[in-house]
């Protein structure tokens, strides 16, 4: 995949809007896809939790290496099997499942990884975006770019009801489910 020819402040980006789902009192938390850092740092601050990350891109896990409790570099699914058991209050994937080959098994291993009232808090673009769905419509393509919803880098492409099918299909419950 072509991670590297992402616009400059892709990998910095501090999705603000993510931190509304935050629980209160949340100590252990995980950033899969974590890039460098940024976001995570914003929710340490904020939460005075421990956090770790995983991030594909090893030069951006260096990065979030120096803001973070603990960093894994490479593909999530190599280091599933070394995150604790039970232990983690919130496993953030912020815009993460999409770029996944098997994003529901990745869902169904990291499960045990959460604590008794973990939660997951996930971001995932709609394909049925009106912005997508017109030039698919009228145009009779798709218009791949270089981030967003129809991103280059995307190997799977997801509706709000395939969304919830793939947690329920994984053993969630779907507390909230909603756009931003």
């Amino acid at each position: 995949m072509d991670y590297q020819n992402k616009p400059q402040d892709y990998y910095s980006h501090v999705r603000s809007e993510m931190l509304a789902f935050l629980p209160d009192g949340s100590k252990t938390i995980l950033d899969v896809g974590c890039a460098d850092g940024s976001f995570a740092f914003q929710v340490k601050k904020i939460s005075g939790a421990e956090v770790w990350g995983i991030e594909y891109m090893e030069e951006e896990a260096k990065k979030a290496a120096e803001k973070l409790d603990r960093v894994f570099a490479g593909p999530c699914e190599g280091h599933i099997d070394n995150l604790p058991e039970n232990y983690f209050d919130v496993i953030f994937f912020n815009d993460v499942l999409e770029h996944l080959q098997d994003p529901y098994a990745v869902l169904k291993a990291i499960k045990s990884k959460l604590s008794d009232t973990g939660v997951i808090i996930s971001s995932i673009p709609n394909i049925r975006y009106h912005r997508v769905l017109v030039p698919l419509l009228f145009r009779k393509q798709f218009e791949y770019q270089a981030e967003g919803v129809m991103d280059k880098t995307h190997l799977r492409f997801f509706t709000g009801s395939s969304i919830r099918k793939m947690y329920e299909d994984q053993g969630y419950e779907i507390v909230e489910h909603k756009g931003i």
